[in-house]
């Protein structure tokens, strides 16, 4: 195989062999992927914008179902849009004798026709003109009951799309305003619920929001007792401190009775306030490891683990466990508190996440085997907590038969299990058990298959983790048991490939185990 050290470049070069482990990259990743998840929009679990459908004054102050005839004609739908934004800005100018009965009558209307379809003619509205007239109803000094209808119409109003969203901008003060102690709660609650649909849009938004100061009056909506304030005002606070930039979650965290407000839901509220409060923590300890040490003092890990222990909601385990696994990528120390609380769980921090390994969930799967990698990335006694614990054969099945992503997740588990650090030198150092376990269980197929992929990550860890193999195994049995698993040849996929750094590794491991003294010792 000497015709793989003609590389382009210097004929006589020699590559530099591979210096990097399996567990110098996946402790890197640690890190990296917790501060990623500013960046995403959980579409699949729950919408980052959501459409109020529901009325209110019944009996008992409850918010209830709406109940209006749909109508399934586009077209007409919206002419009747256009028409009631007419007879609203008719309504308005009106001052005459039942001038506040009569506008309240068309903001009825107009909010119905926002709220029947999980599609409304936003565009429609805000080209009739509507946002001036809903902002001038939510002035100072305005009735209770308009004040509501008004904001619940733009809510559903920045649910459309970036240009629509940014129609609202003259609202966002006023909005910001009514959030305050002398609102009545199911206002304070419908224009915190049109923040988060702006929020939700993105970025830009968000620095507005924050320069406008939306951000204290929305925590001391948290701090409410209320379900459906805090939940509302949880669900805003997550889509406004989402990353990546850390400064609210920072402003968000220090301020007085947030971390207290946030174990008791988790502690004592229902499953949905508990799922909204679940988000915030995700962003709060994704940026920084203050705000998660902040967490710990007051509470947090009992409650928070204590939920992955007993709920069987998607919507709750997601958020849930991505906290935890944004924990346990902290140092060792936070490893430590978060396996400790679970010492009253049942089956333990680890034998829940396993649970979650076997759901039926891809986002279970793929949660939880984050989670674990980044305990595995921890110390010695982490590592073989995990390979005690039963972990290793539900690991081992998802890297054969799962989609790619959870086998990628999967191969940083098993990887980190296999290599520790020497506290002393720094240094990595393999664990031999582990590793002869796992290629005895027929891991390497997996980690090949890896390589095989389109994914650069993907193939780093594969090549990393053969290298180990190769360089760890006694008696030379790393080399003839890659080349057994047509290791050889998925190496030789990356001979000429542009990246250079893979190209090298993968030339680098071919040479240095596969040369042209490779198995001459056998012949003899």
């Amino acid at each position: 195989m000497s015709h793989m050290a003609e590389e382009s470049g210097s004929p006589g070069q020699r590559r530099d062999s591979i210096k990097t482990t399996v567990g110098n990259m996946a402790g890197q990743r640690r890190r990296q992927q917790a501060v990623s998840v500013g960046k995403e929009r959980r579409d699949a679990v729950v919408r980052a914008k959501r459409l109020c459908r529901v009325d209110f004054n019944d009996e008992d102050g409850n918010m209830v179902d709406t109940d209006v005839a749909m109508d399934d004609d586009k077209a007409s739908l919206e002419d009747q849009i256009v028409h009631i934004v007419e007879e609203l800005k008719s309504a308005a100018s009106f001052t005459g004798k039942g001038s506040f009965q009569k506008k309240m009558e068309v903001l009825r209307r107009l909010r119905r026709l926002l709220s029947q379809t999980s599609m409304p003619p936003v565009e429609t509205a805000v080209q009739a003109g509507v946002v001036p007239i809903l902002v001038q109803c939510l002035s100072f000094g305005s009735a209770n009951e308009q004040l509501l209808e008004a904001a619940w119409c733009l809510t559903n109003i920045a649910t459309g799309d970036v240009d629509q969203t940014r129609a609202l901008l003259p609202a966002l003060p006023l909005l910001i305003s009514h959030l305050g102690e002398k609102s009545l709660i199911p206002v304070a609650e419908q224009c915190a619920w049109a923040l988060g649909n702006v929020a939700g849009e993105g970025e830009e938004f968000r620095d507005i929001l924050l320069a406008q100061g939306a951000l204290p009056p929305l925590a001391r909506l948290l701090l409410s007792n209320k379900g459906s304030t805090s939940r509302t005002a949880a669900w805003a606070l997550s889509n406004l401190i989402k990353g990546p930039k850390p400064k609210a979650a920072a402003e968000l965290i220090k301020m007085s009775g947030i971390p207290e407000a946030i174990v008791r839901h988790m502690q004592k509220g229902d499953e949905e306030l508990a799922t909204e409060v679940a988000w915030v923590v995700v962003y709060l300890t994704a940026l920084s490891e203050m705000h998660s040490g902040l967490l710990i003092e007051a509470g947090l890990l009992p409650p928070l683990v204590g939920r992955l222990a007993s709920s069987d909601k998607l919507s709750l385990l997601t958020p849930v466990l991505r906290s935890i696994g944004n924990l346990v990528a902290g140092d060792n120390g936070k490893t430590d508190a978060v396996l400790a609380a679970g010492n009253d769980i049942p089956g333990s921090v680890v034998g829940a996440m396993i649970k979650c390994l076997e759901s039926q969930h891809r986002t279970l799967k793929k949660e939880a085997a984050w989670a674990l990698s980044n305990i595995a990335a921890g110390t010695l006694v982490h590592k073989q907590l995990i390979f005690s614990s039963g972990a290793v054969s539900s690991l081992l099945h998802l890297l054969m038969t799962a989609t790619f992503d959870i086998r990628k997740e999967v191969a940083y588990v098993l990887g980190n299990l296999c290599v520790a650090t020497v506290e002393e030198t720094g240094e990595s150092m393999t664990i031999l058990e582990h590793l002869t376990v796992l290629v005895n269980r027929r891991c390497l197929p997996g980690f090949i298959n890896l390589i095989k992929s389109p994914d650069i990550e993907a193939a780093k860890l594969g090549l990393q983790f053969l290298e180990l193999v190769m360089r760890s195994l006694p008696n030379d049995q790393g080399p003839k048991l890659v080349e057994k698993e047509d290791g050889i040849a998925a190496m030789e996929l990356f001979q000429f490939h542009e990246n250079e750094e893979i190209r090298n590794m993968a030339n680098g491991l071919v040479d240095k185990y596969f040369g042209e003294s490779y198995g001459i010792e056998e012949e003899y």
